[in-house]
């Protein structure tokens, strides 16, 4: 890896030139100077771009949780569709563009398979790569996370399914979907107006005491019997999820 690139996050922040300039990309190229090249287009497009030159960084620095992966099929130390595969096998959700030099329909298919979003074969257009990751992007609110994990708390929203160290907990549905919005910002501080609006509507009244009372009943179901507690409340600001 060169001077000056670096693998995983805080990602360098990029130029406001493309209509999503938040968008983070990990982009996993062993050739020095196409990571170097791609790196400084894709920056100029207003992405923020982090590197990796071989599968065991690129399984490192994806842990910092890119919004996009540009892989190379062919790593020195891996494939990139086993690359991808370890992703995929430990919840990371984002979307994975290959980049491969082989144009086979197999290989398009093995790509798929291993939970490849997109392919696309070398050489190619820039502009081209540029507009299937904006695309990919989009896609993203369709593949949002239906399982959370915090701790030993495991919450399906598809299902509705709430364990805790193993032990399933039933929760009504104002209950739920606290924890849902809690879950959904894990880490974050959340405000009560922005809790209420979820969990009821505009018109709730915020100065009730109902929020309070609604918080104590998930605590004494998710974090009583149970340790570490999850539920943290930062007084004057709102509540935290997180160990």
């Amino acid at each position: 890896m060169r001077a000056g690139e670096q693998a995983g996050g805080p990602w360098p922040v990029g130029h406001d030139a493309g209509p999503m300039p938040a968008l983070r990309l990990l982009v996993v190229e062993d050739d020095a100077d196409l990571r170097s090249l791609l790196r400084r287009g894709l920056t100029e497009e207003g992405f923020e771009v982090a590197t990796a030159a071989d599968g065991a960084s690129a399984l490192t620095a994806a842990e910092a949780g890119p919004d996009a992966l540009v892989i190379d099929v062919g790593l020195p130390d891996s494939d990139g569709r086993d690359v991808c595969q370890a992703l995929r096998a430990r919840g990371t959700l984002a979307p994975v563009l290959f980049l491969t030099a082989r144009d086979a329909v197999a290989d398009r298919l093995a790509g798929f398979s291993a939970g490849g979003d997109d392919y696309l074969t070398k050489p190619f257009a820039f502009d081209e790569l540029v507009a299937r990751l904006r695309a990919l992007a989009r896609r993203q609110p369709a593949i949002a996370p239906q399982q959370y994990d915090i701790a030993d708390l495991h919450v399906d929203l598809a299902t509705h399914t709430v364990r805790r160290g193993g032990t399933e907990i039933t929760l009504t549905a104002k209950e739920f979907a606290l924890l849902e919005f809690l879950v959904q910002h894990a880490g974050e501080v959340v405000t009560r107006t922005a809790i209420t609006a979820y969990v009821w509507d505009e018109n709730h009244d915020p100065f009730t005491n109902v929020l309070e009372v609604l918080v104590r009943r998930l605590r004494r179901k998710i974090d009583d019997p149970f340790e570490p507690k999850l539920i943290h409340t930062l007084r004057g600001a709102g509540y935290r999820l997180g160990a």
